[in-house]
């Protein structure tokens, strides 16, 4: 009797079609059972999590003190899986006094404890886990651990503990990734080690200082960037050496510590960082001067006005309305430029300070301005330009009532 074998093989090629077509079928079928079952399961998973996640959320405030013994759910790594995820949410919206309280809760129920041990023992991802888990609950103890992971090999597991060091937001990290950064330079990108560091130094911008002068390279720019959005008036002094620093973001930092300085040095340096050549220094710059309230900064403001970048005009406008200085002058200052990007930003300001209409009832109430001034001042408020006014316009502007001496 023939064989099924010598059956197919006198078919030839039809036969090797039938059978691609009849394991495409079986592949296709065994897909879609696995997708669906794939589907059943974490249908199923999703519901008893959220019935449990609502069962313990009832029972919170009797979970988080201790009433319930930490034996009755930490040894289920479901349940512990969802306390601790809990937690950790807690932790992003809770005041001072219950962060103490949820992290009081996580040393005694020894969650803490674990994830340090899982942060030094374990590999891949689990361990990238265990060290973002451990630095969200911002607990000192777990800074070590996550400062070991900054030496590891694996540039994975350097930014997990990067970002693990930065979201507990305190200085002893702090001083942790600049050691770290000081021995080995930058090995990681350095946007994510700006962000670590500009969290943790928040509290302590001092512990840059050392690091800044030491650093050469890339890593002095990285710092010099932190450094510029930590300082502080209190680093005042500490800064000036990086007035006539080559790096800009050095210069802005000096810029930004002088704003609440009072004397005449920071008003001169601040006043020549004013004319950068780096727009973000003159900004930084710009925004001290105006912090100051000082009437001298009036020259460097009008200046600032006129500057090529629109955020650096903005901002001279912003700190020309702050000025207790007679508005009216100002504005005759700004019109004097004869710069229109100049007046569309002081314009801007005062619109968006609702002070517009208090100037023009300004203008129109001081006797000590000729009428032929007030009318020219008015013109350009209400047309918003300083080209001078067609005749229909200037006769219809000089109808307003003008209030005379």
């Amino acid at each position: 009797m023939e064989s099924i074998f010598e059956k197919f093989w006198r078919l030839g090629p039809a036969a090797f079609v039938v059978k691609a077509v009849f394991a495409a079928i079986i592949g296709n079928a065994l897909l879609l059972a696995f997708i669906l079952l794939r589907r059943a399961y974490r249908r199923r998973y999703f519901a008893r999590r959220d019935a449990r996640v609502f069962e313990w959320r009832q029972k919170w405030d009797s979970l988080i003190s201790g009433k319930i013994p930490y034996e009755k759910w930490r040894k289920k790594p479901f349940d512990r899986r969802i306390i601790e995820a809990m937690v950790l949410d807690a932790f992003e919206a809770a005041t001072p006094a219950e962060s103490a309280r949820l992290l009081n809760f996580l040393r005694a129920s020894g969650l803490i404890e674990k994830r340090v041990f899982e942060a030094r023992r374990l590999v891949g991802w689990r361990r990238m886990r265990a060290l973002v888990a451990l630095g969200r609950t911002r607990a000192p103890e777990g800074i070590p651990a996550l400062a070991e992971a900054l030496r590891d090999r694996n540039l994975e597991v350097r930014l997990a503990a990067l970002r693990g060091l930065g979201r507990t937001a305190s200085p002893q990290a702090a001083e942790e990734i600049l050691s770290w950064v000081s021995e080995t330079g930058l090995s990681v990108p350095a946007l994510p080690l700006q962000s670590a560091l500009i969290q943790c130094c928040a509290e302590r911008p001092q512990i840059l200082l050392p690091y800044v002068q030491q650093a050469k390279g890339p890593l002095r720019e990285a710092l010099g960037r932190v450094l510029g959005e930590v300082a502080t008036p209190s680093l005042a002094l500490d800064l000036l050496q990086f007035v006539g620093d080559d790096l800009d973001e050095l210069r802005a930092a000096a810029a930004r510590a002088m704003s609440h300085t009072r004397s005449g040095l920071a008003f001169d340096l601040l006043n020549e960082l004013a004319r950068d050549k780096v727009w973000f220094v003159r900004l930084r710059a710009i925004v001290s001067l105006g912090k100051l309230s000082d009437p001298r900064a009036v020259s460097a403001l009008l200046r600032g006005l006129r500057d090529s970048n629109r955020l650096v005009r903005l901002r001279a406008a912003e700190a020309l309305i702050e000025l207790k200085t007679d508005r009216l002058w100002i504005l005759q200052q700004v019109v004097e430029t004869q710069d229109r990007y100049a007046f569309h930003a002081y314009l801007t300001a005062l619109e968006n300070a609702n002070l517009r209409e208090e100037l023009e009832s300004g203008i129109r109430a001081n006797a000590a301005v000729l009428p032929d001034e007030k009318r020219r001042l008015l013109n350009v408020l209400h047309k918003g330009s300083l080209t001078p006014e067609k005749p229909a316009e200037a006769e219809a502007i000089s109808r307003e009532p003008v209030l005379q001496p």
